[in-house]
């Protein structure tokens, strides 16, 4: 295939960018009793992106040969030079860090060395044990899904790469009913490499068990009282805050659009204990969901100071954007499919480990409450407001955790409750691996942290 992309590519003085993208995707389910998906699909097709005097033209085809690529590059460079003109302000010609070379994921016991037997065996024994913990559980499922991607890239500024990745998810989910109310409950996981790094940190019999027993602790529970409260944020929380309501103000297409984070660089947006770091291959973690080692402009990757010591110190960024703020790409640049553009999107994003042991940041809470999980949904926008409902609740009475409340939604301004943090635990976990990020087409993308103290608004009972 490079080959071929090389042979077609033009030369011209503005940038064009040939990506060739092979995907393979399986997803089975299993729901109350019954398979109720066992699907695989599969997509190949090109991409041609070409700059031209500040415009943009994208065409993709799906007939891999010469003819057909050759076709897809003379419309592409149609609709740009078309643009001409249309675009107002000053032009920013794109800055390019070219990736060459082979890259390629590490996959611990590869997805397709299992077969769609054990796959589909996976999900039903884990919907049946979820169904088994108790006769009070009403409805189980579990879901398993995997993508494949194979591509290759190749530009008239220096891109030749091929690259190698595999996205894997995978859930558990229970409700539990007392008869009077029902409550859900579930598990999840997601990395990118094989089953070893998606089943690392916990097994499906695990997950089974957790998304069983978060659904039955919340039968009969109290809601509390709303208000300003103390809370500690398990790291689930932390990376929803990082990713969803601060992670987003920071691209930097948002950012000229308008968003809270304009203008913040060099500006103190938290508190000193903070660091936030959207990191394209972290260290802390093997296969990690959000991990990409070339973006889909064909650029280098790099791992990028969001927050520093409570200090706004970059942006999100693609070749376009970086020009305009006189930045280095960060290869946050992203498409989901050879028929999609890339656009600015997160990587892994999580607040860095503190010094402060968990159990102290706890022991030193007199009162407030502890706070697990992304429940219900929620939402955050270009404000940096946010508001997110609580999988798992319990309050915190003298330093211990204590009885589980329910009906929780947490909510405020991103850069206010980061402003509020007194304590950064030294533990940390990605949470957000499983699913997508929804911003115009989808993303796998990953996000947590350490455990945090911080006051946040909690909407519950009214008196």
């Amino acid at each position: 295939m490079i080959e071929l992309l090389k042979s077609v590519v033009p030369a011209v003085s503005y940038p064009v960018l040939l990506r060739y993208h092979a995907r393979t995707s399986r997803v089975f389910s299993f729901s109350n009793g019954k398979l109720k998906e066992a699907s695989t699909k599969k997509l190949t097709g090109v991409s041609v992106r070409v700059w031209y005097e500040g415009v943009w033209g994208f065409a993709s085809t799906s007939i891999m040969t010469k003819a057909g690529i050759s076709k897809a590059i003379e419309s592409a460079i149609d609709a740009a030079r078309k643009g001409k003109g249309v675009k107002s302000g000053e032009i920013y010609k794109p800055i390019f860090k070219p990736a060459r070379g082979e890259f390629k994921i590490i996959e611990t016991d590869p997805v397709e060395n299992h077969t769609v037997d054990e796959k589909i065996d996976l999900v039903r024994k884990t919907a049946e044990k979820i169904k088994n913990v108790s006769e009070k559980i009403v409805s189980s499922s579990s879901t398993y899904m995997e993508l494949i991607d194979n591509k290759t890239m190749v530009s008239n500024y220096g891109v030749e790469a091929t690259y190698y990745d595999v996205k894997a998810d995978f859930r558990a989910i229970a409700f539990a009913s007392d008869g009077n109310e029902m409550e859900l409950g579930y598990a999840s996981s997601g990395a990118t490499g094989g089953w070893g790094e998606l089943f690392g940190d916990k097994s499906w019999e695990e997950m089974a068990e957790e998304a069983a027993k978060i659904a039955l602790d919340k039968l009969g529970r109290k809601t509390p009282e709303g208000g300003i409260y103390t809370v500690v944020l398990h790291p689930s929380l932390v990376g929803v805050l990082a990713h969803e309501a601060i992670g987003h103000t920071v691209e930097a297409d948002f950012v000229l659009a308008g968003s809270a984070a304009k203008g913040m660089i060099g500006k103190k947006v938290a508190s000193d204990l903070v660091t936030l770091i959207d990191d394209p291959n972290p260290e802390l973690r093997t296969g990690a969901s959000g991990i990409v080692l070339i973006d889909d402009e064909g650029n280098l990757t790099k791992k990028v100071y969001v927050i520093r010591n409570g200090i706004m110190e970059s942006y999100l960024h693609d070749a376009e954007t970086a020009a305009v703020f006189g930045v280095e790409p960060t290869g946050n640049a992203r498409a989901f499919t050879y028929s999609d553009e890339p656009i600015i999107r997160m990587r892994n994003t999580y607040i860095a480990p503190g010094e402060t042991p968990v159990e102290e940041i706890i022991g030193t809470t007199k009162e407030g409450l502890y706070l697990k999980g992304l429940g219900g949904g929620g939402q955050a926008d270009a404000n940096a407001e946010f508001m997110f409902g609580v999988l798992e609740a319990y309050e915190i009475k003298n330093g211990k955790i204590g009885e589980p409340v329910k009906g929780i939604t947490i909510s405020g301004q991103a850069f206010e409750v980061l402003k509020s943090v007194d304590a950064v635990g030294n533990d940390f976990e990605f949470t957000l691996g499983a699913g997508y990020c929804g911003k115009f087409q989808p993303a796998k993308v990953d996000a947590g942290g350490p455990h945090i103290r911080c006051k946040v608004k909690i909407g519950g009972e009214q008196k």
